[in-house]
C-alpha cells in the first residue's frame, strides 16, 4: 500500500508525534513490508540453523539473537522444517517484546493475550522446558490456533487457557513472576500487512482500544507477584495506547515502576514497528520477609483415575520410548486424552476453558495407548525405540506430510517416530512393511 491511502486524521496524529521525521515515516509505506522468522531454541542446532540461513539467505534481526529477515518470495512457512517446529514465522519488530521481558527457566509466566503464539513460543524457548507458562487467548478459534502452534514447536510446559482477563485474575492472584501483555490495539503497525486494519482505523477506535487496554492492565496487575516484571507491548504508534497508557498505569498503581520504554519505528529500523514497556512491581520489606517464611501447603492429592492412566502411560513408554524421561507434573484427563501439567501445585483452573493442559501425552483407547502427536513433536529421535529418519530431499517427506502411508523395513512393528533431518514430524504405526500415517488430518499439508 502507498501513503496516499492513509487517513488525514492519522497523518495529523503522526505529525504531532514525529514532527520533522514525518516524511521519512510516510515514505516507509511505499516500501515492501518486512518478513521474519525466529529459530526455536528447543529444536535448533548450529548445523540446522546454518542450513536454513543459507537456504533462505537470511539476515539477522539486531534485537533478537534467534531472529532473521527473509525475502518475501522465499516462503519458509511452506517448508517441512516449519512443520517440524524448527522456526516460527514472526514479524521482526514483534520479537523485541520477549527479549525485553527476558524470561528465565523455572519461572511461572503468563502470556495474557497470546494468539497466534509468536510471543508464547518465544517465551517457552527461553524457559527451556522448566517452569510453567500460561498462554491465554479469549477467542476460542484463536485459542485453538495458539494450541496448535505450541504443539508444533515441541513445547511441554504450557497451559493454554481460553478466558477473559477477569476470569484469570480471580483464579491467579499474585501468581506470576513475569507477565507478557501484547495488548489488543488499533494496529497502526499492521497497515502494510493488513489493509483491513487501515479501513477499521479511526480516532474513536484508538480511544476504544485505550479504554480496553486500561481494563486488561488492571487484571494483569492483580496477577503479577510483588517483585515481578511485566512487558506491555502494542503494534501501534499513537501515544494514547503507549506512553500515555504507561504513565496513567503507574499513577494508578504507585508500586509499579517503568523500567524501560522502547519504540521501533519503520522508518528507522527494518520492521513494521512496535512499542514495548518493561514494568516492575515493587516489593515491600514485609512482603520479602513473608515470602521467605511462607511455604505453601496446598492440596496435592491427585485423582486415582488420572494416576492410574499416568502409570499405564509410564509402562507403555518404558517399552516404546526407552530414552524418554517423563517430566514431573500433575496428570490430567480430558475424556480419553491424558495430559501432564508441568507443576507440582494444583491450579485454580476449574471452570476455565483449557484447549491444552500442558503436554498431551496419549489417547487412552480400550486396552491400548495411542501416543499423541504433541508428544512426538516434543521428542528427539534418540528417545524413541524406533524411528524412520528421512532426509530433506526425500520425496517421502512431503508424502508423509500429506498423510500417505510409507513403505518401511518389514522388521519394524508398532509405533514409530518419523523425522526429517532429526526433527520430529509425527507418528506412524508399522506393520508388514507399511507405515500407517498418524499425522492429524487437520495438520496435513502439500
Amino acid at each position: 500500500m502507498g501513503k496516499e491511502m492513509l487517513p488525514s486524521a492519522y497523518i495529523e496524529q503522526m505529525k504531532s508525534i514525529l514532527g520533522g521525521d514525518l516524511p521519512a515515516f510516510l515514505h516507509s509505506y511505499d516500501l515492501p513490508r518486512t518478513q521474519g522468522l525466529r529459530f526455536n531454541e528447543l529444536k535448533s542446532t548450529p548445523e540446522l540453523k546454518e542450513a536454513v540461513i543459507s537456504m533462505f539467505d537470511l539476515k539477522p534481526v539486531p534485537w533478537c539473537p534467534n531472529g532473521y529477515y527473509y525475502a518475501e518470495g522465499s516462503r519458509p512457512g511452506k517448508h517441512p522444517y516449519h512443520q517440524a517446529g524448527l522456526y516460527y514465522i514472526q514479524e521482526p519488530s514483534a520479537m523485541s517484546a520477549v527479549e525485553l521481558l527476558d524470561p528465565k527457566p523455572g519461572e511461572t509466566i503468563l502470556d495474557l493475550a497470546a494468539a497466534p503464539g509468536g510471543k508464547s513460543t518465544h517465551i517457552a524457548s527461553k524457559m527451556n522446558g522448566q517452569g510453567l507458562l500460561v498462554s491465554n487467548e479469549i477467542h476460542p478459534e484463536r485459542a485453538k490456533i495458539l494450541a496448535e502452534n505450541i504443539e508444533r514447536m515441541g513445547i511441554s510446559n504450557t497451559l493454554v487457557t481460553c478466558a477473559a482477563p477477569d476470569e484469570l485474575s480471580r483464579r491467579f492472584p499474585e501468581s506470576f513472576d513475569r507477565i507478557m501483555l501484547d495488548a489488543p490495539c488499533s494496529g497502526e503497525g499492521m497497515f502494510r500487512k493488513d489493509p483491513k486494519s487501515l479501513e477499521e482505523w479511526s480516532p474513536s477506535m484508538v480511544d476504544m482500544c485505550a479504554t480496553r487496554q486500561a481494563d486488561i492492565l488492571n487484571h494483569a496487575y492483580l496477577m503479577l507477584k510483588p517483585g515481578g516484571m511485566m512487558a506491555y507491548s502494542t503494534c501501534t504508534f499513537n501515544r494514547s495506547e503507549n506512553e500515555d497508557m504507561m504513565e496513567q498505569f503507574v499513577r494508578i498503581y504507585p508500586d509499579m515502576e517503568i523500567v524501560q520504554m522502547k519504540r521501533l519505528w519503520p522508518h528507522q529500523e527494518s520492521g513494521e514497528g512496535h512499542f514495548v514497556a518493561l514494568l516492575h512491581k515493587k516489593e515491600s520489606l514485609e512482603q520479602k520477609e513473608q515470602k521467605k517464611r511462607s511455604s505453601k501447603q496446598q492440596d496435592k492429592s491427585k485423582n486415582k483415575a488420572e494416576q492410574a492412566a499416568l502409570q499405564d502411560f509410564v509402562v507403555w513408554s518404558a517399552e516404546d520410548l526407552p530414552g524418554y524421561t517423563l517430566p514431573s507434573g500433575i496428570p490430567i484427563l480430558f475424556g480419553e486424552s491424558l495430559y501432564l501439567l508441568p507443576t507440582q501445585e494444583p491450579l485454580q483452573s476449574s471452570g476455565l476453558k483449557i484447549p491444552r493442559a500442558g503436554l498431551h501425552l496419549a489417547h487412552l483407547k480400550k486396552n491400548r495407548i495411542e501416543p499423541a502427536h504433541a508428544l512426538a513433536m516434543a521428542l528427539t529421535p534418540e528417545q524413541a525405540k524406533q524411528h524412520v529418519r528421512l532426509e530433506l530431499d526425500n520425496p517421502q517427506v512431503e508424502a508423509y506430510l500429506r498423510g500417505e502411508t510409507l513403505p518401511v523395513d518389514s522388521s519394524l512393528r508398532g509405533w514409530t517416530l518419523v523425522t526429517v533431518d532429526g526433527l520430529p514430524l509425527g507418528w506412524g504405526k508399522a506393520s508388514g512393511g507399511q507405515l500407517k500415517n498418524h499425522v492429524p488430518k487437520g495438520l496435513r499439508q502439500f
